[in-house]
Formats: C-alpha cells, sequence, structure tokens
C-alpha cells in the first residue's frame, strides 16, 4: 500500500505483514494510538501513531525497520515508537501522561495489548501533571511575548498548546476518578466540573483550533487572557491535590 488510507484499519493487514517480515517472532505488539484510534481521524490531515513492541533482541535490529518505516511514512503512518515491555514497565514512573492517554485511546492491530495492562500510581501521575501544566504555563507567557500581541500569532500559539492540555486534563480526570470522556469538549467540562475551572475559556480555546472561531482580535486577546488565568488556577489546585 503506498497511498494515504481512507480510515486507519485500512492499513492494518498490511502493516502487520511488513513488521512480521522485520522482526518476526521478535515482534510482541502492533497498537494504533492517539486520534486515529479515538475516532478522530481525517484522511490527508491526521497522522496514523503507530506503537511497536519488540523483544530485547528485536530492539537491537532497529536498521532491520529503516525501509518499511520510509514506505509508511508516505502513508500518515509517523515514525513508530518502538520499545521493549521492560521499557515501558520502568518508564511508567517517568511518562505517567503519555502512557496513560494512550491506554485510553487505543485499538490493537496484532499481538498482545500491552497497554490495557498498564496501572499507574496516583502520585507518579498528579507530579507529572504538576510539571507539565507549569511548563507549560512558562512557555504560554513566553510565547505570549514572542507574539508581540498579534492577532493571528496568538491564535497559532493557542492552536499548537491546546491538544497538550487536552492530555493533561485526561490524566487530571483519571486521578480523580479513573475515567474520563472519549471527545476533548466533553474532557472539558468534566473537568470545569469537578474542578471549578471555566469551560468556556478552554471550549473557545477548541474552536480556534479547530478553525471555527468568529473572534475578533480583541477578543482573541480577552480570551487569551483567562487562558492563562485558567491554567495558572488549575497548577494551584494540583499543588494541593
Amino acid at each position: 500500500m503506498s497511498k494515504i488510507p481512507n480510515k486507519p484499519q485500512d492499513v492494518f493487514v498490511p502493516l502487520t505483514q511488513d513488521y512480521l517480515k522485520v522482526f518476526g517472532r521478535d515482534l510482541i505488539s502492533l497498537i494504533l494510538y492517539g486520534s486515529a484510534a479515538g475516532g478522530s481521524y481525517v484522511k490527508g490531515k491526521s497522522d496514523i501513531n503507530l506503537l511497536v513492541v519488540v523483544t530485547p533482541e528485536g530492539i537491537k535490529r532497529l536498521e532491520d525497520s529503516l525501509s518499511t518505516v520510509k514506505h509508511w511514512r508516505k502513508c500518515r503512518v509517523s515514525v513508530p515508537l518502538i520499545m521493549t515491555k521492560a521499557f515501558m514497565e520502568n518508564s511508567l514512573d517517568c511518562y505517567p501522561i503519555e502512557f496513560l492517554n494512550m491506554k485510553k485511546s487505543h485499538i490493537l492491530i496484532y499481538g498482545e495489548d500491552v497497554l490495557e495492562q498498564l496501572n499507574f500510581k496516583p502520585e507518579d501521575l498528579r507530579l507529572q501533571i504538576e510539571k507539565e501544566l507549569k511548563g507549560k504555563l512558562i512557555l504560554l507567557r513566553q510565547g505570549y511575548l514572542e507574539t508581540e500581541g498579534n492577532t493571528k500569532q496568538l491564535k497559532q500559539l493557542v492552536s499548537r498548546s491546546f491538544t497538550a492540555f487536552i492530555s493533561i486534563f485526561n490524566a487530571l480526570l483519571y486521578l480523580k476518578q479513573k475515567l474520563a470522556p472519549q471527545k476533548r469538549r466533553d474532557i472539558i467540562k468534566e473537568v470545569a466540573k469537578l474542578f471549578a475551572v471555566d469551560a468556556e475559556v478552554f471550549l473557545s480555546c477548541a474552536d480556534i483550533k479547530e478553525g471555527v472561531d468568529k473572534l475578533s482580535g480583541e477578543e482573541v486577546a480577552d480570551v487569551f487572557k483567562k487562558y492563562l488565568h485558567e491554567v495558572e488556577k488549575i497548577c494551584n489546585i494540583v499543588d494541593v491535590l
């Protein structure tokens, strides 16, 4: 297959065949994760994110996969994450948000569903949530100064940062109640309900991200100011969890 698929499932069979040719019995899992697994795939715009889990012997043969990775990138299959089960299990304390979001939105293509087996320690999750929130807040302030107040650049800053906050919100909901909605607008509303933040601000950011807002320059500046305020508020909430 050498064209962009209409839907991610179109590539499952040939993708599996190609990775079995590369890794053989060292291939443990092929897993689709991210937006394409969550039902929001858009042909020609969405990337297909792939997790490839291999044995310790398989990870030593990364060079064998070079041509396969190159071929599938033409079909918008991103460069895959390739790791062993041991690496994954030993990294849950460092990257709980990333693995949690992968676990939440994934489809098993081949082999063992290693993501479904993952469990997360609340203290590890809370610490990374705090670190990510404060890091993003610093970058938002810095980015704002770089825009010099330009409306187009402010929108770009909101758009670039927004997806990361949805991932963080997923983790917050897991920390609070062990589950979260699938759709990002529902995630925003649930976070607002549980943590008393302004949902409308983040919904306006979603509009900007999706290119459906009709905000004036003054309104964009106001949304961004409230965006910063709400992120700072969430930082303070997480501090005392």
